[in-house]
């Protein structure tokens, strides 16, 4: 997957790659490249999702007064895996 592509292109590609595969229509060498890239996909959407989670996580355990503000008064966040690290 390209690093600009966004969740939402990823996972209709996917979709399509699906329905191409489930048809029944494709040969065996174009199912291959097919499942090759749908497994990409797949771990590209989850490690997004995942991230997304962590971040939400972040934010509402930092809810237990006033949510921080950054700079810019935007919602502070935080890499999950640092935050895991110093608690």
């Amino acid at each position: 997957m390209i690093e600009n592509e966004t969740f939402e292109t990823s996972y209709a590609r996917l979709e399509v790659i699906l329905e191409k595969m489930n048809s029944g229509k494709v040969a065996l060498d174009e199912s291959l490249k097919l499942y090759e890239e749908a497994d990409r996909l797949i771990s590209s959407c989850t490690k997004r999702l995942n991230d997304a989670e962590q971040k939400i996580e972040i934010l509402m355990k930092q809810r237990n007064g006033d949510l921080a503000l950054n700079e810019s008064g935007q919602p502070q966040t935080e890499n999950f895996a640092t935050q895991k690290r110093s608690l």
